[in-house]
């Protein structure tokens, strides 16, 4: 079950920061502007950033004085925490820390409960701010929560995995998981800044890397033929240490270049933002029925890329050769491709709970190029049952 802390009896102001030494080190940060006319906000890159994050809060109109709650996991704050914890107290904030439990299978309203109960206990009003320092997994959630709570505060995102900095912190996409399927439970609630630092990298276990090498590759896919042939020139994918700065800078720039530039144009998925969900609709039948845990989210993206990939082929909408280039792509960062063993009637069943489905028809993002894809929502199971065969 989630945890408070080390201990779910104590309040949550017994954990709360106390002072600590902080010494502000000169960060050189590139910032992409996510253009939404009603709210637009910063993504800040940065090598050392997270020593700056309370200055950066603080130039989003936040004033000393203010109640941050920051929602981390062990494993993070036992990293980071104290570096996060230090700069925003240097910024003047009255600042709490918030543990929960790590994994996808934490991710539920009761996880969202918890963070409600430590806000409550915190008297967070509507000027106080939520701070997700964590993976994807703690950023849907702390989102989530701030939406919900009176109505809809403010939150930041601070991710430390490579999936969370390219993808789960940008556009405001927030929720939980429900038994039926993933992130049916959720709201749009666009944050007021997102703070990627590279270093949090470096710790980041190498599986937890090539999950988040999926998104990154699913933006090469769907509009940035450039991105891709430059992940092909890089051999191997598989670790932040096999990867040139310059190469990891261009990956971060590019693919949140590309996730701000399809939500401002449309914020709440009416329309161009579902090329996103590229990978993702086979995806979530993996991660639903193989069970929350047994796939990281970026190795069931890559298992149903490939999917959409030969529903693609079979449609003769992209060609063999560049099936065969994204397939080659995807093993060089070490991911899955074979389709688990999975009843076609179950995959089917879960397809029409997907948040996308319109009318009871399941909309696919399928691949015309490298580079370009389309939205289908005419696809026979039939059609698709032979392609899942064909990756079994």
């Amino acid at each position: 079950m989630p945890a408070v802390s080390s201990s779910p009896a104590t309040p949550v102001s017994s954990i709360q920061a106390g002072p600590a030494p902080f010494q502000a080190q000169p960060v050189v940060f590139e910032t992409i502007e996510v253009a939404l006319q009603s709210k637009p906000y910063p993504v800040v890159i940065g090598a050392g950033g997270l020593s700056q994050l309370g200055a950066l809060v603080a130039q989003q109109g936040f004033g000393a004085g203010t109640k941050l709650l920051v929602v981390s996991n062990p494993e993070v704050q036992a990293l980071y925490g104290a570096t996060a914890l230090a700069s925003l107290q240097a910024a003047g904030f009255d600042t709490t820390l918030l543990m929960v439990e790590a994994g996808e299978q934490q991710k539920t309203p009761a996880t969202i409960a918890l963070i409600h109960e430590a806000a409550f206990e915190r008297k967070l009003e509507r000027r106080s701010l939520l701070v997700a320092l964590g993976g994807g997994v703690v950023g849907d959630m702390t989102g989530f929560a701030a939406a919900t709570w009176l109505r809809g505060i403010a939150v930041v995102q601070v991710p430390t995995t490579l999936l969370a900095m390219v993808d789960a912190a940008i556009g405001g996409k927030t929720g939980v998981n429900h038994p039926g399927g993933k992130n049916l439970i959720g709201a749009f609630h666009q944050p007021a800044l997102v703070l990627i630092d590279p270093e949090t990298l470096a710790s980041l276990p190498e599986r937890e890397f090539r999950a988040g090498m999926a998104e990154v590759i699913k933006y090469g896919v769907i509009g940035d033929p450039e991105l891709f042939a430059a992940l092909e020139g890089a051999g191997t994918l598989s670790s932040p240490e096999r990867l040139s700065p310059d190469l990891l800078q261009a990956i971060l720039l590019r693919s949140a270049a590309a996730k701000a530039q399809v939500v401002a144009a449309d914020e709440h998925e009416g329309g161009l933002r579902a090329i996103l969900n590229y990978g993702h609709t086979l995806g979530h039948v993996v991660e639903a029925l193989c069970g929350y845990g047994t796939y990281l989210h970026g190795e069931a993206v890559a298992i149903g890329m490939g999917a959409a990939g030969e529903i693609a082929l079979a449609l003769g909408l992209w060609t063999a050769s560049d099936q065969e280039r994204q397939r080659r792509l995807v093993a060089s960062a070490g991911l899955p491709q074979r389709w688990p063993d999975l009843d076609l009637e179950a995959v089917l069943a879960c397809l029409q709970g997907d948040k996308k489905v319109r009318d009871g028809r399941v909309r696919f993002v399928l691949p015309t190029a490298i580079g370009s894809v389309v939205i289908r929502d005419d696809i026979d199971a039939a059609v698709i049952g032979a392609a899942l065969e064909r990756l079994a």
